[in-house]
């Protein structure tokens, strides 16, 4: 478990983000921050996890297998994921799976032979008005077809970054995982970029006029030392 200071001091880093006693809840950031140096969710990675949390590799590995987004297998720079779910697959969402699949020559999970991209089917990317949708390392191309696609890929093929239709610009797998795992965006190109859609907002819309809103909370309540007898 040979990592560096730096991954070992932002371990400890992310730890104490949680209550004493609670310290297990670090697990999924602690993964991406693995992730983010390997490339994966390496073996040295689960008993580096292991190790920081004093838990079980097994538990770690539980965990690990359960999240698509933590990656077994090393990973490409580029994790194209196509949402093959039930209004993208009426929308076309296989052929464009299908599309890449043949460009690339790799099938879900795969990894090109240069190791740059990784494709994967996606069960639901939570864009539905926005169907068919592809991500790459979990930036949204929107309203895709079959050219657009292609498009895409190639472009990543040619060593560029294209402009995602919402969110911030493309980053790299590992960095996108640094991000994921609580630490602040570190390119200032990372704070450009534009986060809304007209149909996301259209729908923002509707909800102020009827008077929607989300349920409040107090963000200072206390936590519970256990769970109340009526929750066992």
């Amino acid at each position: 478990m040979n990592y560096p200071e730096k991954i070992r001091e932002q371990a400890e880093a992310i730890l104490v983000r949680y209550p004493e006693g609670r310290e297990r809840s670090a697990l999924l950031p602690l993964l991406h921050l693995v992730q983010s140096h390997d490339g994966y969710v390496s073996d040295d990675g689960i008993a580096f996890c292991a190790e920081i949390l004093d838990i079980t590799k097994a538990q770690v590995q539980a965990v690990s297998t359960f999240y698509t987004m933590y990656k077994r297998e090393p990973a490409g720079d580029w994790l194209v994921s196509v949402c093959t779910n039930t209004l993208c697959q009426a929308k076309g969402g296989q052929k464009l799976f299908d599309a890449v699949s043949d460009e690339l020559d790799v099938g879900h999970d795969e990894t090109t032979v240069d190791g740059k991209i990784t494709l994967e089917h996606a069960e639901c990317l939570a864009a539905c008005d926005y169907a068919p949708v592809v991500t790459v390392n979990y930036e949204f191309f929107d309203d895709m077809d079959e050219a657009k696609t292609l498009d895409l890929v190639r472009e990543l093929k040619e060593g560029r970054r294209p402009i995602p239709t919402r969110g911030a610009p493309l980053c790299t797998l590992r960095e996108i995982s640094v991000q994921l795992a609580g630490f602040e965006e570190e390119r200032t190109a990372g704070l450009e970029g534009n986060a809304q859609g007209d149909a996301t907002l259209a729908g923002a819309r509707l909800a102020a006029e009827a008077g929607i809103t989300a349920p409040s909370y107090d963000p200072n309540a206390p936590l519970l030392d256990k769970q109340p007898e009526e929750a066992k």
